[in-house]
């Protein structure tokens, strides 16, 4: 078995899931007391999220680089960053070590495209919404269509995201304004959301509604699962 390297705490709060995913698809994969081997490196997120509100996107790839070096001198042999958002720098980090990094949303648009679905909603933060390296990759990569909500919704998301679900608060009102938004885009032709924002998955699942969901979390750390057990056929 191949040693799984996560780089965290963007927030703690999805890094647990990572961890809680990752040992129980290793469990039910290998049975009796099997559980990951992983190595992990979880930064403080306070200063990073300040540089991405004042878009220096250089000074977060300069913490998580550093960050991911050490996560590859642990003993890890691929690196999944554990966040939707700062796959933004994913080239920075990817240019900084010698593992393969498992793309969040290539293991995303790999179960997009199993499942037929051409035209995808995407949930997240503002960046990973409205810039393209996330959306971009998905049109550009597996030709999907992306559809995300209009400017107020977009808003109504990002600020529940850092201000209640980063801090861990669940709040029924914000998965209402959820659930309607994902109803939305459904209405504009979405064949299934992304819920691309790994804390997004504490507040909604696919038991609130008849709309298909992906969660990140859970489709990033299934990958980090096929990659351990069957690492020979993959590479860098």
């Amino acid at each position: 078995m191949k040693t799984i390297g996560l780089l965290g705490g963007m927030s703690w709060e999805s890094s647990l899931g990572y961890y809680r995913a990752i040992n129980e698809g290793i469990k039910e994969a290998l049975g009796g007391l099997h559980s990951a081997k992983i190595a992990m490196v979880s930064v403080d997120f306070d200063p990073i999220e300040k540089l991405q509100n004042s878009g220096d996107w250089q000074g977060t790839a300069e913490i998580l680089s550093n960050a991911a070096k050490q996560v590859q001198a642990a003993g890890a042999d691929c690196l999944l960053i554990c966040t939707n958002t700062m796959h933004k720098v994913a080239p920075q980090i990817e240019s900084a070590i010698e593992i393969p990094l498992l793309h969040i949303a290539d293991a995303t648009a790999e179960v997009l495209v199993e499942k037929g679905i051409n035209n995808v909603g995407l949930l997240g933060t503002a960046f990973t919404m409205e810039q393209d390296f996330y959306k971009g990759r998905l049109k550009d990569n597996y030709g999907m269509n992306v559809i995300i909500p209009n400017e107020l919704d977009r808003e109504i998301i990002h600020n529940v995201i850092y201000q209640e679900l980063c801090l861990g608060q669940i709040n029924l009102t914000s998965k209402d304004e959820y659930l309607r938004i994902i109803k939305c885009l459904a209405e504009q032709g979405a064949e299934a959301v992304i819920l691309g924002c790994t804390e997004i998955g504490m507040l909604v699942n696919q038991d609130d509604t008849n709309v298909v969901l992906l969660d990140t979390t859970h489709i990033h750390a299934q990958k980090a699962v096929e990659y351990t057990i069957n690492a020979e056929s993959y590479n860098k």
